[in-house]
C-alpha cells in the first residue's frame, strides 16, 4: 500500500516539528511506514529530496518559490502541488490541519483513483463557521493571505469533509459533531512516540509549566492574569510569542521574579521541563487534543486546564482538573496542587493504552488504512 502525505512535514520527521498538527501527520507516517508501506510526502518547504531513516520518501516541489510573488500561487505553487500529487499514483491521499489546497489532494486522488482520507486537528475542524469566526478568524493575523485563504478554506473544508473516503477525529466530542451533520467518522487518538530514555523528575517539582504557542488564540492573555493573581507560585514558559498580545504580556513577564522565561526549545529539552514540573498549565479556549497533554501524562503531571477537555478524558480518566473557563477554580488547583505515585502511575497507564506509537497501535492504523482501500 502506497500513501501520500503533504505539507510541512518534513521537519517534524527530523525532529524540528512546527507544530502539532504537524507532528501527528509525521507520526503517523512513521506508523505507516514501520507497517511495511510505502510512504512518501510532498513538502514545499525543503529543497531537496531525501529519504528518512524509517523510509519515508520526502520530495520538494519543484519550482516553488518561481514566478511573480503576487500571482505565482495561480502560476506555479498550485499547478506544480497538483502534479506532484498526480505523479505518485498512491492508494491513500492523507490531509491534516484546514488548507484550502487540500481540495488538489482530493482531485489527484479521484484522478489517479486512490483515496482520500482528512484528518481533523482540532475541535474547529468539525464546528460551525460562527465558532470557527470567534475563536480563530477573530483572532488571527489580518493580513491579505490570512483572509484570503481563510475565506477559502471555509468554502473547500465543509465540501472534504462530506466527500472524503474516510473522515479521521481526535476524540468522541468530534465525532458527535460530525454525526450530527450526518458525517461518519473514525476515532484515531493522537500518537506520542516515547523515547527509551524518557525523563524522571531530578529533584521534587516546585513550579508549574506552559508550553505551546505564545499568542491571543492560544489564551495567553488568561495565562498573564493567572501568573498576576499567584505571584506565590512558580513558572515555567515554553515558547516564543506569536502576536502583539503576546509580546506585550511576555515582555511583562520578563520583571516577574516567580516567572522563567525558557524560549523555544527541542522536544528532548521541553520534556526534561514537563518531568521536573508539578503540573502542565493550559488556557486555550479551543483545541483537538493537544499532544502537550499527552505528554504531561507520559511524564505523570496533571494537566490544569481552563476550558480544553478533549472527549471529557480529564474528567473520565482524572488527569487532572477542568475549570470551564473559571480561572478561580484554576487558582485553587494551583494552591492546592499535588501530584501522588498512583496518580502518576495511572496517568502513563492511559498514555501507554491509547497513545503510545507500539506494535499494537501499528497493527491499528494498517488494519484502518488497509480497509479504506479494500472499501
Amino acid at each position: 500500500m502506497k500513501i501520500c502525505f503533504w505539507g510541512d512535514i518534513a521537519k517534524a520527521l527530523t525532529g524540528k516539528t512546527s507544530g502539532g498538527g504537524e507532528l501527528q501527520m509525521a507520526l503517523l507516517a512513521k506508523a505507516l511506514a514501520r507497517g511495511g508501506n510505502e510512504v512518501v510526502v510532498i513538502d514545499y518547504q525543503i529543497k531537496k529530496d531525501f529519504i528518512t531513516e524509517d523510509g519515508i520518501k520526502i520530495f520538494k516541489i519543484e519550482g516553488w518559490n518561481k514566478g511573480i510573488r503576487v500571482i505565482r500561487s495561480l502560476t506555479h505553487r498550485l499547478p506544480q502541488l497538483y502534479k506532484s500529487l498526480k505523479e505518485q499514483k498512491a492508494d491513500v491521499y492523507y490531509c491534516r490541519i484546514r488548507d484550502f489546497r487540500h481540495i488538489l489532494v482530493f482531485w489527484a486522488a479521484r484522478k489517479v483513483k486512490g483515496k482520500f482520507v482528512l484528518s481533523l486537528a482540532s475541535d474547529l475542524d468539525a464546528m460551525n463557521f460562527a465558532m470557527r469566526f470567534k475563536y480563530q478568524h477573530f483572532v488571527s493575523s489580518g493580513s491579505l493571505w490570512s483572509f484570503s485563504s481563510g475565506m477559502l478554506i471555509e468554502i473547500v473544508y465543509p465540501y472534504l469533509l462530506r466527500k472524503a473516503d474516510l473522515v479521521l477525529v481526535q476524540h468522541e466530542g468530534q465525532k458527535k459533531i460530525l454525526a450530527k451533520k450526518h458525517i461518519k467518522s473514525i476515532i484515531l487518538s493522537n500518537l506520542i512516540d516515547l523515547p527509551e530514555w524518557m525523563p524522571g523528575p531530578t529533584h521534587p517539582s516546585d513550579h508549574f509549566i506552559y508550553v505551546g504557542s505564545l499568542d491571543k488564540r492560544k489564551g495567553f492573555a488568561e495565562f498573564f492574569e493567572l501568573i498576576n493573581k499567584t505571584r506565590g507560585s512558580l513558572y515555567k514558559v515554553v515558547g516564543q510569542p506569536r502576536d502583539k498580545t503576546a509580546y506585550l504580556y511576555y515582555e511583562k513577564l520578563k520583571s516577574f521574579s516567580n516567572v522563567s522565561l525558557l524560549g523555544r526549545l527541542s522536544h528532548s529539552e521541553t520534556m526534561f521541563q514537563i518531568a521536573n514540573a508539578k503540573a502542565l498549565i493550559s488556557t486555550s479556549p479551543m483545541e483537538g487534543f493537544p499532544n502537550i497533554f499527552i505528554e504531561a501524562w507520559a511524564c505523570g503531571l496533571p494537566v490544569l486546564s481552563l476550558n480544553c477537555n478533549p472527549g471529557n478524558v480529564i474528567v473520565k480518566e482524572k488527569l487532572g482538573i477542568v475549570a470551564n473557563g473559571d480561572i478561580n477554580k484554576i487558582i485553587h488547583a494551583i494552591n492546592n496542587s499535588e501530584c501522588t505515585v498512583d496518580f502518576a502511575r495511572r496517568a502513563k497507564l492511559y498514555v501507554e493504552y491509547h497513545h503510545i506509537l507500539n506494535t499494537a497501535k501499528i497493527k491499528e492504523i494498517n488494519h484502518l488504512f488497509n480497509a479504506i482501500v479494500k472499501s
